[in-house]
């Protein structure tokens, strides 16, 4: 399985310089955009287009087997190797040494016996009841 992946990767990498250099060699249609949507004479924005030349063609192939290729890479990936694919394995976890309890001066632990303060302050009186 990881022989076929890497000629898939390889590929992969093929068809990308490829389809690179083939979208840079096109030239394009209408280059300005007045003549996009209908001042540039008989063509409309959406229109016909004619017959597809050779680079408009390698362009079409190029693009399906590039997502034939990244969906072939996602399929056939060796082995998890990020760390959100770990995640999801349930592992034993690792003994963790528990560190001493830190020891409390005796006069900064309140007695038991000491009543508890209240929750809630008394409410102080109004301005208008003076």
């Amino acid at each position: 399985m990881t022989v076929a992946y890497y000629f898939v990767v390889v590929f992969h990498v093929i068809a990308c310089v490829f389809l690179i250099g083939v979208v840079l060699l096109q030239q394009g249609k209408n280059q300005d955009l007045a003549s996009a949507f209908g001042g540039g004479g008989t063509q409309t924005a959406f229109g016909p287009r004619g017959s597809a030349n050779v680079l408009s063609k390698a362009t079409t192939i190029l693009a399906g087997a590039f997502m034939i290729t990244c969906l072939a890479l996602s399929m056939l990936r060796p082995k998890p190797t990020s760390v959100l694919d770990q995640a999801g394995q349930s592992t034993a976890p690792a003994a963790v040494p528990s560190a001493p309890a830190a020891s409390v001066p005796a006069a900064s632990v309140p007695p038991a016996s000491a009543p508890a303060a209240p929750a809630v302050p008394a409410p102080a009186a109004s301005p208008s009841a003076q």
